[in-house]
């Protein structure tokens, strides 16, 4: 009779075990992770497109509608002449007639709204620029307002491509004597990032933006309530971002306005609200040292920051400084078209207030968490408002009054 046939033991020693049982959790972790970074691309990835409503034709500004091209995209823009006598410009948004074009070339600042904005929603920057002398061009970025859907993620190197396109296109222009970048939020990561490889952009203001996208996704972890250890939560805002870029083949640097801030050499001026929730304050920090630590020669381009307090991520532009100083650095920087003193005390008397009807929270988070945070900034928007509005109204008066001296030696 055949003696049966013996089984190979399958049996481990106990540290073998533990090493296989360690490497078979790790990949089902790695699986878990990449499964959350997908789907969080395609909840983050797809902007929500609102429409454009308005146009500066509602304020009595002269404007082209134009189409310009970035990459494969074509991006719909207004293009707003500067008028032809800046000492006009005093009360600039409350003409009820079009405005006299320039004739003689003027500095040109490109404006990049933030995300699941729109130029609609950029007005309040136009027309204080205006009113300083600028010509203005405003875009919608791709995926967004009046352009197209994207079929595949957009972040913050399209930001970037779309505003060093604007930037190509106003430099084309015969009128246009030199070229700046405004940009908010996602828009302002996305000016640092094509000032880093355009050649064209002469200056850069960054309102509310984030230093990196890997801090910028592991904040809205916190910002979705998800409760994720640090430990986790950073090595998973990392891949998640690395997910996010890989469709279009996108590096971490690339999306990084820290890291393109240190290979930036032109002037920079970063702006943010100290009670932002949305993109931290401290992001201005790391920015801004980026920056500083490749302008290590003493006549190197300067880096201004000025953190507002009372303000959050949006509508900086209310504050009469916000305005001043962004304006009169464009105008130092850019060379002209006023002197930055001018410059500034005519943005500063451009009263300027957010949309009408603004729109909160982020695609990223759920429903009901967006809707919470919603509530909240509504609550405190309501509850500053009162205090800002007469600031405003103060600072008005005296910028109004600073402008008309200056306009009439």
């Amino acid at each position: 009779m055949p003696s049966p046939t013996v089984m190979p033991s399958l049996s481990l020693p106990r540290p073998k075990r533990l090493a296989l049982a360690g490497s078979i959790f790790g990949l089902l972790s790695l699986g878990l992770a990449y499964r959350f970074a997908l789907q969080y691309r395609r909840r983050a990835g797809s902007p929500h497109r609102s429409p454009v409503e308005g146009s500066p034709a509602d304020f009595g500004l002269e404007f082209e509608s134009v189409e310009i091209r970035s990459g494969d995209a074509w991006l719909a823009a207004w293009f707003v002449p500067a008028e032809a006598d800046s000492n006009t410009n005093s009360n600039a948004g409350r003409r009820s007639g079009p405005t006299r074009a320039s004739a003689e070339p003027r500095p040109a600042v490109a404006i990049v709204h933030g995300w699941e904005s729109n130029r609609g929603r950029s007005m309040a920057h136009i027309r204080y620029l205006h009113a300083a002398g600028f010509h203005c061009l405003v875009i919608d970025a791709r995926g967004h307002g009046d352009n197209r859907p994207e079929d595949l993620p957009v972040s913050v190197p399209e930001f970037a491509a779309d505003a060093a396109a604007a930037a190509r296109w106003l430099a084309a222009r015969p009128e246009v004597s030199a070229v700046g970048l405004l940009g908010h939020s996602m828009g302002g990561a996305g000016v640092i990032v094509a000032a880093a490889t355009e050649p064209t952009v002469r200056a850069v203001v960054a309102l509310s933006a984030p230093a990196d996208l890997v801090r910028m996704i592991r904040h809205t972890f916190e910002m979705a309530e998800m409760h994720i250890p640090g430990p986790i939560a950073t090595p998973l805002a990392w891949l998640t971002a690395r997910v996010m870029l890989a469709p279009r083949g996108q590096s971490l640097d690339e999306a990084s306005a820290s890291a393109n801030a240190a290979r930036y050499h032109g002037p920079l001026l970063l702006m943010h609200g100290e009670d932002d929730r949305g993109v931290p304050a401290a992001h201005l920090g790391l920015i801004a040292e980026a920056a500083w630590s490749t302008r290590t020669d003493p006549g190197a381009a300067r880096v201004e920051t000025l953190i507002l307090s009372g303000f959050g991520h949006r509508w900086l532009y209310e504050a009469a400084e916000a305005r001043q100083r962004a304006a009169s650095f464009l105008a130092e920087a850019l060379g002209g078209p006023v002197s930055p003193e001018k410059a500034g005390d005519l943005a500063a008397a451009c009263f300027v207030q957010r949309p009408e009807n603004p729109v909160y929270g982020f695609g990223a988070t759920s429903t009901s968490v967006r809707a919470a945070a919603a509530a909240r900034d509504r609550a405190r928007d309501q509850a500053g408002g009162e205090a800002r509005s007469q600031a405003h109204d103060a600072t008005r008066g005296e910028a109004r009054a600073e402008a008309d001296a200056a306009s009439h030696p």
